[in-house]
């Protein structure tokens, strides 16, 4: 399994992925899941993968090459391509080719074609866009509402991104946040694991230097890893216990309320119960 979470901000992206992969209990490995695309002031184009790694590595080789015929001269492919919606249409015709060669066989295995990617970056002469593509090569495209994809074991880092991301979040408060809800999957699901890919991109540069790969010595990690849940326990702390009897607190657990009714079953002296 893998976590990879990707945020689109007024002010650019942020990507973090996690290089985790098994085949099993016993036989974990590492294996990038981040790749870059760039030209420089010209386009910036980042893909994280999740998933089967065969089927992640094949849709790898042949985005780069692939091309997509739409009648136009010459065919489209990533490095041409004006927009990056035609871009990700790339990105799914190369699922669907993988998928067209390698998913008879698979299906005779009794292998399920799982594979999601999270295709971000800008093209020159439009504005930063970021997509999240399925098995079957269709995606769907991050909003102001939803500024934010999840691939991968997304449940347990999930939380932390619904309370503070919004598209006015600043990037570096974006990547801290990013971390903190990686740091809450590591801590709860042992098929996702360090080293970590964290890219922030800021928007119109067509390039980064903010690129990292975190591994356990990061001060910074070590940092978030320890004051997070340090933090955490006291927040949990500081919050009232509950009253049952209700007193003089301005929070009882205890109300009287009319929509309710016990939820016991009160038997007398005699009675039978069936």
């Amino acid at each position: 399994m893998t976590y990879c979470v990707g945020i689109k901000l007024d002010a650019g992206l942020v990507f973090l992925s996690d290089s985790r992969t098994n085949a099993g209990l016993d036989q974990f490995s590492t294996y990038r899941k981040m790749i870059v695309y760039e030209r420089t002031d010209d386009r910036f184009m980042v893909m994280l993968s999740a998933g089967n790694l065969s089927i992640s590595q094949s849709v790898r080789e042949i985005l780069q090459v692939e091309k997509l015929d739409n009648g136009k001269q010459p065919p489209i492919t990533i490095w041409n391509a004006t927009s990056m919606f035609d871009a990700a249409r790339v990105l799914g015709a190369a699922v669907r080719r993988v998928h067209d060669q390698d998913g008879p066989s698979l299906k005779a295995s009794g292998i399920d074609f799982n594979a999601s990617m999270i295709f971000g970056g800008q093209i020159k002469g439009e504005a930063m866009r970021m997509f999240l593509v399925y098995s079957a090569g269709n995606f769907i495209e991050a909003t102001r509402e939803t500024c934010y994809f999840q691939i991968g074991e997304s449940k347990y880092g999930k939380p932390i991104l619904d309370r503070v991301i919004t598209p006015a979040t600043p990037l570096d408060e974006a990547a801290k946040c990013a971390l903190v809800s990686m740091d809450s999957t590591l801590k709860s699901n042992l098929s996702v694991g360090l080293p970590l890919d964290l890219l922030v991109y800021e928007a119109h540069k067509f390039e980064t230097r903010q690129i990292v790969c975190v591994d356990e010595h990061n001060p910074y990690f070590q940092m978030i890893r320890g004051s997070w849940g340090r933090k955490l326990k006291e927040v949990f702390e500081a919050i009232d216990d509950p009253q049952w009897n209700g007193g003089t607190t301005a929070t009882p657990l205890c109300v009287e309320s009319p929509r309710y009714e016990p939820m016991r079953k009160i038997t007398h002296p005699g009675e039978r119960i069936v």
